[in-house]
């Protein structure tokens, strides 16, 4: 009996792309059960891409700025990320907001990582937003997309405990070590045991 063909992921970036370095160390092991097949990034030139090439993983760029509309853009994004034909698409850094025609391909199979546990703190500045509250424990939440921002079912959290004497910096920096665990132990998790998506319970049997 053959082993089951791994998983295909595509990913997509907006800058360094550490998330995506931790998925490709990942998915060397045929054990994990998934390979990254895309990477897609909103920009050029960013390091995110070039950690792609070194791998010999195919890379697109669809920039906001080569549409006229942000639904040509959405339209485009999803068309090129089907191309790869994904079971999963991982937003790894990926700093835009996808629309109605990608979510209607991929909303029950696209996931983002955010740094602080939702539904508290979404947006941009989770760990100073935590901060400014008081908080004593932070962290980093995994979800899949949906048409909200951070809103959607959450699929796995992870806290990391607010030092006295923290900066938003150091925060953040712990917050991303578990973040890129969780996501990295989550995503084998998915691909390898499937989910079900109910009530906005997400369900690994």
């Amino acid at each position: 009996m053959t082993d089951p063909a791994p998983a295909r992921l595509v990913v997509l970036v907006s800058g360094s792309g550490s998330n995506l370095q931790a998925l490709l160390e990942a998915t060397a092991d045929p054990a994990y059960g998934a390979q990254v097949v895309a990477v897609g990034a909103d920009r050029d030139g960013i390091a995110g891409l070039d950690r792609a090439a070194a791998a010999g993983v195919p890379t697109f760029v669809d920039s906001v700025k080569a549409y006229e509309t942000r639904d040509d853009w959405d339209a485009a994004l999803a068309s090129h990320v089907a191309e790869f034909k994904p079971d999963l698409v991982v937003s790894a850094g990926f700093l835009k907001l996808v629309g109605p025609a990608f979510l209607a391909a991929f909303g029950d199979r696209y996931i983002n990582t955010h740094n602080a546990l939702l539904p508290s703190f979404p947006g941009i500045h989770g760990p100073r937003d935590a901060l400014a509250y008081g908080v004593k424990i932070a962290g980093a939440t995994l979800f899949f997309v949906d048409a909200g921002v951070d809103t959607g079912p959450i699929i796995a959290q992870v806290a990391v405990p607010v030092l006295d004497g923290d900066t938003e910096e150091a925060l953040t920096e712990r917050i991303k070590v578990a973040e890129r665990a969780q996501l990295v132990e989550w995503v084998g998790r998915l691909v390898r045991e499937g989910w079900t998506i109910q009530d906005r319970k997400v369900r690994i049997p």
